[in-house]
């Protein structure tokens, strides 16, 4: 799968990007992350990509025009890197684009649009800074996506959340796909309580221990219990 992200602060997903799973997804080919810098796209010597409102109001707006600009030149990119895979006679699948603009105004992301979004061949992301972006670019976009009623410096944030949830759903990012079938929002369930060794822990002269159906060995009674624990 691959992802597009645009930002005026690029650096920000260097680590992000080369830690972990998703390192190991990009090694093994499963994820492709292209970042792009928006001011590349810009005009002037200062590659200015913000300006005041219409109609006043404090902080900056992103212009629209770099972000289109940037839109087109990532779609140019990917038809062609398309078209190259289908030249080599590599079998691929009809390329499905999906473009989310990062806002607070957007409809709250969630493990079924997880779901949703990992059967795309391709997200681009667009991060929001400062006071917004200029409204004429949601005519470019499909989906308005916010990851929570709270408000965030920029949407490169969001966009690492919604990388990894929806990253980590391709085949063969994580080792034991039936993992992901029992994890926390599958069957709008959060996942039951966990317990590891030792058995019993002692913390301020108090014992802790493992609920005894755990160590039973019975599968039915385990199974059982954990329906019973998992919180809807």
């Amino acid at each position: 799968m691959r992802f597009d992200i645009i930002t005026i602060f690029p650096t920000l997903f260097d680590s992000f990007l080369n830690e972990s799973l998703i390192k190991k997804s990009v090694d093994k080919k499963i994820n492709r992350f292209l970042i792009h810098d928006l001011r590349k796209w810009a005009k002037g010597k200062h590659h200015q990509v913000d300006d005041r409102p219409f109609g006043g109001g404090a902080g900056m707006v992103l212009m629209a025009e770099p972000i289109i600009k940037a839109l087109k030149h990532i779609s140019i990119k990917a038809l062609k890197h398309k078209n190259k895979i289908t030249n080599n006679k590599q079998q691929i699948t009809n390329n499905k684009t999906l473009t989310i603009l990062l806002s607070p105004a957007g409809k709250q992301f969630n493990q079924k649009m997880a779901e949703k979004f990992s059967k795309y061949d391709q997200i681009i992301f667009i991060c929001g800074r400062y006071e917004g972006i200029d409204a004429r670019v949601e005519k470019f976009v499909d989906e308005k996506i916010s990851i929570g009623p709270y408000v965030l410096n920029g949407g490169e944030v969001a966009a690492m959340v919604m990388i990894e949830a929806v990253a980590r759903l391709q085949p063969g990012f994580v080792g034991n796909c039936e993992s992901l079938k029992e994890e926390s929002f599958n069957n709008d369930k959060k996942e039951y309580p966990q317990y590891t060794r030792p058995e019993v822990l002692a913390v301020n002269n108090k014992k802790m221990k493992v609920p005894p159906v755990l160590m039973s060995g019975d599968h039915k009674k385990i199974k059982e219990w954990r329906e019973k624990n998992s919180k809807k």
